[in-house]
């Protein structure tokens, strides 16, 4: 991964989706040095999936980024989030709602996929009347044909719609196109962006 290669990839990624569209660099996979190299190739905003991993690198490099944590978040957890993150793509539980102080956008599990985190839609009314929230986030059945994401991307867009919120957290390497296509505000991408 290098300065250059990510850079590249950015601007191609930026002139795919536009300006109104965040991209957020998923960091999972990235270690705490090679965070420089993202801070050099320009990159604003990242997401890490664990707190304690957003602590270590929230440490080295603070203000070189704008910090949102895209993981499934646990309540015992939300004083680091609240301390370092903008915006909490992964709100699903009224233990964790209750301890946020930022934004958030609530996770809504459209597959019905145990292995997936995310409330149910016919909560989501209920749990939007207890709880702020900026906008939902949801993760489609993984697949290798983007295409296939495309109803679940549709249908989030129908539930932020029918509850007045704007923000909508969709997509990721492989479909993050038709998550824009669909009305993604903010995409979460990782490997298209660091593969040279």
């Amino acid at each position: 991964m290098s300065p250059e290669g990510v850079r590249e990839n950015y601007a191609r990624i930026r002139g795919e989706v536009g300006e109104r569209v965040t991209i957020v660099a998923a960091t999972k996979y990235v270690s705490v040095a090679d965070m420089a190299v993202l801070a050099e190739a320009g990159v604003e905003v990242v997401g890490e999936n664990r707190a304690q991993d957003l602590e270590r690198k929230h440490a080295e490099y603070g203000d070189a980024f704008r910090w949102h944590f895209i993981g499934h978040l646990q309540s015992n957890k939300a004083k680091v989030v609240n301390r370092i993150c903008e915006l909490v793509h992964s709100r699903d539980s009224e233990s964790a709602a209750r301890k946020l102080t930022v934004p958030a956008l609530v996770e809504v599990n459209l597959s019905g996929e145990p292995s997936k985190s995310g409330i149910e839609p016919a909560e989501l009314a209920g749990f939007l009347e207890s709880y702020d929230a900026r906008g939902l986030m949801t993760m489609p059945p993984q697949t290798p044909d983007p295409e296939a994401s495309r109803p679940y991307f549709r249908r989030l867009r129908d539930l932020a719609e029918n509850n007045g919120l704007h923000e909508l957290s969709m997509g990721t390497s492989q479909d993050y196109r038709i998550a824009v296509q669909e009305g993604a505000t903010l995409i979460r991408v990782g490997s298209v962006l660091y593969r040279e």
